[in-house]
């Protein structure tokens, strides 16, 4: 352990050392004020000449002149013990529910690394979320990560809250571990998250990481760390089942960002640093199954979008190194529609190794690939109708006008209480599709259209 009073100047939350030999990137560090009081930092540049420590409660107040700073030659570590379960923790692992800290001898860094891809297990197994416009047309797997992309004041938190609620694999009574990580939210949000956990009786099954809008922004950047920590303890030594829901995956970049141009970090994209792509992978990619263990790890980020820009660097690095996203429409939300979720540019990458005979039922891919094809066509109908009126429409596009309605009210918004299983959700995609003739559903089999095809009473 080293103590130095060696601080020669701060920045935002960096405080800058000279002269400090032999110092480790990513060590934790203690400093103290000349109050007494103690901050936590890390070590985030090292070289002979300088040592810049990230402090994560913010170096507001920081008389450097009587400032000491102690490196403990040690990585940020996580007590890890079953009794992470139920609890709440700040962003570095510290309880604030008011309860003692977890005391244990296992200890692990946070930092840990991504997967490797040669032990990963490829996700292959369902999950119901009992969300039709999730599970029937972008299915989720066990290990994938699938994120939602949402607006400014879209309810992105009360669908990952009934995600957590009402996920499970068909057929199984095994139950999800829950690890929520939440950066610069509310206290209104967080104490949603909290009391939707517990109304629905899994909040002793949930470990939460809760970082506020006030606390200190240097503290998302090892929230999502910390958590993932829990997440992997969960899965891989206690064999559990865990989803990681992180919200919001653009509060880290903005604190990434603000360390970044403090540093002196060339800026890129927007003021971003240009190894944003490469640190939220160091997140995302530690996510996954892992040969020969029964646990795993599906997590569920939420990414808001600035300015609805579904092209802005957030989420268009997140899309490039994820599975998939889910993609909440604010045209939908103004309707009264929830979950708000828009049809076509939402995808599931893994969905077609989840589903059909063994796994949900043998039409499934077939009948999300007619949905897809029939609500584009009426889409094109509604649009056109904007133009001439639709009483001038053939009677097949007001055919597909009836559809888009239907597809809209009846499958698109479910409600947060209702809770569909997956048979209930195709059943309801063929009651839908039975709007259309027979001969414009070119992408189901006639076995398909024998079976579950419904005649329309004529009146």
């Amino acid at each position: 352990m080293k103590e130095y009073r060696m601080a020669s100047a701060v920045r935002d939350a960096l405080l800058f050392l000279k002269g400090v030999p032999n110092i480790a990137l990513g060590d934790r560090v203690l400093v103290q004020d000349h109050n007494g009081n103690k901050r936590n930092g890390q070590v985030i540049q090292t070289t002979k000449e300088l040592v810049l420590v990230q402090v994560f409660e913010g170096t507001a107040d920081l008389d450097i002149e009587n400032t000491w700073v102690r490196f403990l030659e040690q990585p940020f570590e996580l007590p890890l013990s079953p009794d992470l379960l139920g609890r709440i923790f700040n962003g570095i692992g510290q309880a604030s529910d008011g309860r003692p800290h977890i005391i244990s001898s296992l200890k692990r860094n946070v930092n840990g690394s991504s997967v490797n891809p040669i032990a990963r297990a490829y996700p292959s197994e369902f999950i119901q979320t009992g969300i039709s416009t999730i599970d029937g047309l972008n299915s989720l797997v066990r290990g994938q990560k699938l994120p939602i992309f949402s607006g400014s004041g879209l309810p992105h938190n009360r669908l990952a809250a009934q995600i957590v609620r009402q996920a499970r694999l068909p057929g199984k009574e095994s139950q999800f571990a829950v690890v929520f990580a939440a950066m610069g939210v509310s206290y209104a949000d967080a104490r949603f998250f909290q009391d939707e956990f517990e109304a629905s009786g899994v909040l002793n099954n949930v470990v939460m990481f809760i970082n506020h809008a006030d606390d200190p922004p240097m503290e998302r950047l090892i929230l999502p760390r910390t958590a993932l920590t829990a997440a992997e303890y969960l899965a891989y030594d206690l064999d559990l089942h865990v989803l990681v829901v992180i919200t919001d995956m653009t509060n880290y970049a903005e604190a990434l960002r603000e360390v970044a141009t403090a540093k002196g970090d060339v800026p890129a994209r927007k003021g971003y640093p240009g190894y944003l792509y490469s640190d939220l992978a160091e997140i995302y990619e530690r996510a996954g199954r892992i040969k020969n263990r029964h646990g795993s790890i599906t997590m569920v980020p939420v990414v808001s979008m600035p300015s609805d820009d579904i092209t802005h660097p957030i989420p268009d690095l997140t899309g490039y190194i994820t599975e998939g996203q889910i993609v909440l429409s604010r045209e939908l939300h103004n309707q009264g529609i929830y979950p708000p979720v828009s049809i076509p540019p939402s995808l599931s990458r893994l969905m077609k190794d989840g589903i059909g005979k063994g796994h949900t039922r043998e039409d499934h891919a077939r009948v999300a690939n007619q949905i897809y094809a029939a609500y584009t066509k009426a889409l094109d109908a509604r649009n056109l109708a904007s133009i001439i009126g639709a009483e001038e429409l053939s009677e097949l596009d007001q055919q597909y006008l009836e559809f888009a309605q239907g597809f809209e009210e009846k499958f698109v918004g479910q409600g947060e209480t209702v809770n569909r299983d997956i048979t209930e959700t195709l059943e309801l995609s063929w009651e839908l599709l039975s709007i259309l003739p027979k001969d414009t559903l070119t992408r189901v089999s006639e076995e398909d259209i024998a079976k579950y095809y419904l005649e329309q009473e004529i009146v």
